[in-house]
């Protein structure tokens, strides 16, 4: 696994199992990658530059990733304002605030976009913990569309660099193209077989996230936090005393994510099984901390 290259055979293995589990409506349609983040400009580089109009607020990537491209980049807030674009981006389920585009406001993008050569890009990223029904992968032989979906986000294996794109057969053969041989690792594909083929896991993990999602938020609450948005993989929450909290976390080794651009924000991950006493020790504190400067 580690002396050979990956031959042929498991590489075709790796899209048919991924095709299967996304619901792509084949294999060919699947873009197999070292990483969803090789893929953004690539994917960007598909229409001519022109203008590029991605969903915010949202994971900032992909806006460098189409200036990059060449294209001028238009951060807008209200996905009607995507129409007219050459390139349409939006991440659904969104990071860090968990909003969903509905599947039919998305189609109904895609078929405006079409008509005057535009791509619409999806980043499923986080759509392994979201509703059923809510992926656009078994539409992306409409030709306009492509679908990013990441693997170590949901099988918390980031650091083994796997991502799929889903897309019209033509741009799949481009990417493919693009991104030449033996793109992605001999162990890459080798845990990524196993893992997208066990139904079994996948289905006890989305409950166990969902069940420690609501810990968390109870957590936050008690904390005297808002939470306002999320995934079962991430919690969003608003609070004037974002940037002491995150220093309150942050000493005791709890790293949560801070936003330049929103000062009240802050985004928690879901805490590992070893982790729950020690963040629900210093969010306990957290609370106290509010209730001093409340009376003070």
């Amino acid at each position: 696994m580690f002396a050979q290259l990956p031959d042929s055979a498991a590489q075709i293995r790796l899209r048919e199992i991924a095709a299967r589990t996304y619901e792509a409506p084949t294999a060919t349609h699947v873009v197999c990658a070292p990483g969803t983040q090789i893929l953004l400009p690539m994917v960007a580089a598909l229409v001519p530059p022109g203008r590029a109009g991605v969903l915010g607020p949202t994971y900032s990537e992909h806006g460098r990733a189409a200036a990059l491209a060449g294209h001028a980049v238009m951060d807008v807030r209200d996905i009607n304002e995507l129409r007219g674009v050459d390139l349409a981006v939006v991440v659904n389920p969104n990071n860090p605030d968990g909003r969903i585009i509905t599947k039919e406001r998305l189609l109904a993008l895609s078929d405006d976009l079409s008509g005057q050569g535009g791509l619409l890009v999806v980043d499923e990223a986080f759509m392994d913990v979201a509703p059923a029904g809510a992926s656009l992968a078994d539409e992306v032989h409409r030709g306009n569309l492509i679908v990013l979906r990441s693997f170590g986000k949901f099988f918390g294996l980031a650091g083994l660099r796997l991502g799929f794109a889903l897309a019209a057969e033509d741009l799949a053969v481009t990417l493919n193209a693009a991104l030449g041989p033996w793109a992605v690792s001999g162990p890459a594909i080798a845990i990524a077989e196993r893992a997208l083929a066990d139904d079994t896991w996948i289905g006890a993990t989305r409950t166990r996230l969902a069940s420690a999602a609501a810990k968390l938020d109870q957590l936050l609450v008690e904390a005297d936090v808002e939470v306002v948005g999320g995934t079962s993989l991430f919690r969003l929450v608003h609070t004037h005393r974002a940037h002491e909290i995150f220093q309150h976390l942050g000493t005791a080794g709890i790293i949560v994510r801070a936003f330049r651009e929103q000062p009240t924000w802050l985004r928690f991950g879901i805490p590992s099984e070893s982790s729950w006493d020690r963040v629900r020790s210093r969010l306990a504190t957290c609370g106290e901390l509010a209730g001093k400067a409340t009376t003070q």
